[in-house]
């Protein structure tokens, strides 16, 4: 029996762990063949064994999003080995140590911006020039943007502002894609339990100076969320997504 979107082609980055995983593992069950790209060699090939069969499925692209070089060579083997792409998941991204915004360094600042900012630049970037000349034309961009793009935590300035720039250039590329039939959406996730949340689990710092446990959802919701975004005839097009723990703190004052 033929899955419902086998020969899809998806680029997944940061696909080795959290997210980005369980999105890989949700679309290669669907069918999609995913590209995998992660800064380690090792920790995409650990990925790799444990989807199991599904890894046949699997092409893993050691890259760093926030260098034009390594990008630009993540796509053309990508089209190299496959001739298209369907759909590209901007996933990856870091945060810096929770300071005040006057102690961070300026290189903390600048590696949150490469790769949760200049990483979704470059990439959709090397994917609309894919998209725009693959026959049938277009294709689609889903972007991680966070509940961050939408309020911050204490102390978490490089990350909120990165993403709040996100939304920026989900919305200006989704209009730029219009005419060349790419749809472009962001998916803003609340405490996922992934290692990134693990310490919310002890106890996370709130606005009002104290330290409080927070709600963490299954990881493999956000994937299945992801999959839903990505199924869709380019026809139609969900330009915002927020899923999230259902009883943290985030709707209405805390």
């Amino acid at each position: 029996m033929s899955l419902p979107h086998q020969g899809k082609i998806a680029i997944i980055t940061g696909a080795a762990t959290g997210i980005g995983f369980a999105s890989t593992k949700a679309l290669t069950g669907a069918g999609f063949t995913v590209v995998m790209a992660g800064r380690r060699a090792d920790a995409l090939k650990q990925a790799q064994d444990k989807l199991g069969d599904l890894a046949a499925r699997t092409l893993a692209v050691p890259t760093d999003v926030g260098n034009p070089d390594s990008v630009k060579n993540l796509f053309a083997l990508t089209r190299q080995t496959y001739g298209r792409l369907d759909v590209l998941f901007n996933n990856a991204g870091t945060g810096a140590p929770p300071l005040p915004l006057e102690e961070l360094s300026y290189e903390q600042w600048m590696t949150v911006v490469n790769a949760n900012l200049t990483g979704v630049f470059l990439c959709t970037q090397q994917a609309f020039k894919i998209m725009k000349e693959q026959n049938p034309q277009g294709g689609r961009i889903i972007n991680n943007g966070s509940i961050s793009a939408h309020a911050p935590r204490p102390f978490s300035s490089p990350y909120t502002a990165t993403k709040h720039a996100v939304t920026g250039l989900t919305k200006a590329s989704s209009l730029d894609g219009r005419a060349y039939n790419i749809a472009v959406g962001q998916i803003d996730i609340g405490n996922a339990g992934t290692d990134m949340t693990e310490r919310m689990k002890k106890g996370i710092l709130q606005p009002d100076g104290s330290t409080r446990v927070e709600p963490v959802m299954d990881v493999d919701h956000v994937g299945q969320a992801v999959l839903q975004m990505a199924s869709l005839p380019l026809e139609s097009n969900i330009l915002t997504m927020t899923i999230m723990a259902t009883k943290m703190p985030f709707v209405a004052r805390g």
